[in-house]
């Protein structure tokens, strides 16, 4: 039976992406799907919880520990100067509803280069273990992150090279979909973590720089949606997809037509 796609066509690299999604979408809903979805939700909350992390490092900050919890939630813990300017505190809340996006932008453009699959695959699983070692302070952190770097890292080392492209994409798209399912979060003024009332990153960045926190939700929603569209389009580029040109010996003639 013929293939209704060409191999490395445009088709193909979008259906292996729309199979990510539906993968990421339709999985919690299938039997053991929750349970088989779950050590990747955690992921979504490192992402998250490392992105305030590392922007309050950026910014000169500390990153004292990072704890996620059996919900999914998580809190990044840092030290932050008494004299850090209010652009620093809004930057560094605004860099976990980012992170997500971030990460799978990052992780579509490289799905775009077969040079990178496996390198950034091994090097995904190395940042996952290196944080635990770091900063992560809760059992289902040690539990779930290194469990997921070892999946990461046996696809690196074992899976076929269309297997490796798949993983990053479904990592892309994963990171990326998981700002549709915290958007009411970032709707949110205050939140519950663990039982304890808090400020959301949308309300902390509302009481440093003013407006509503409604405002600056909608903001991180458009800055994630361009980080994405752009590497879906980039990735997705039909002079990208198209094989390099066959290299024919010195002593043949080659006639090109404009």
């Amino acid at each position: 039976m013929q293939s209704l796609v060409k191999p490395g066509s445009q088709g193909e690299a979008v259906g292996r992406l729309v199979l990510a999604g539906l993968v990421v979408v339709m999985l919690p809903s299938l039997p053991f799907g929750a349970f088989l979805i779950y050590p990747f939700a955690i992921l979504t909350t490192w992402f998250h919880e490392m992105g305030h992390g590392l922007t309050a490092l950026a910014t000169g900050q500390q990153f004292e520990q990072l704890m996620i919890f059996a919900s999914g939630s998580g809190v990044a813990q840092s030290q932050v100067a008494g004299d850090a300017s209010r652009f620093t505190l809004a930057a560094i809340a605004a860099g976990g509803p980012l992170a997500p996006s971030l990460m799978g932008a990052l992780l579509i453009l490289a799905s775009a280069h077969s040079k990178l699959w496996r390198p950034v695959l091994w090097l995904s699983a190395a940042a996952i273990m290196l944080s635990v070692a770091i900063w992560v302070r809760s059992p289902i952190g040690y539990a779930m992150l290194p469990l997921v770097a070892a999946m990461i890292a046996l696809v690196a080392w074992r899976g076929s090279p269309g297997f490796a492209r798949f993983a990053l994409q479904f990592l892309g798209v994963l990171g990326a979909m998981s700002m549709l399912r915290d958007w009411r979060y970032l709707f949110t003024e205050n939140a519950v973590i663990e039982g304890q009332a808090i400020l959301s990153d949308t309300g902390q960045i509302s009481a440093v720089l003013g407006l509503p926190h409604w405002f600056w939700a909608g903001v991180i929603l458009l800055a994630s949606a361009v980080m994405v569209g752009a590497a879906l389009k980039y990735a997705l580029a039909e002079e990208r997809l198209r094989p390099p040109p066959r290299k024919l010996p010195a002593n043949v003639l080659q006639f090109r037509r404009d």
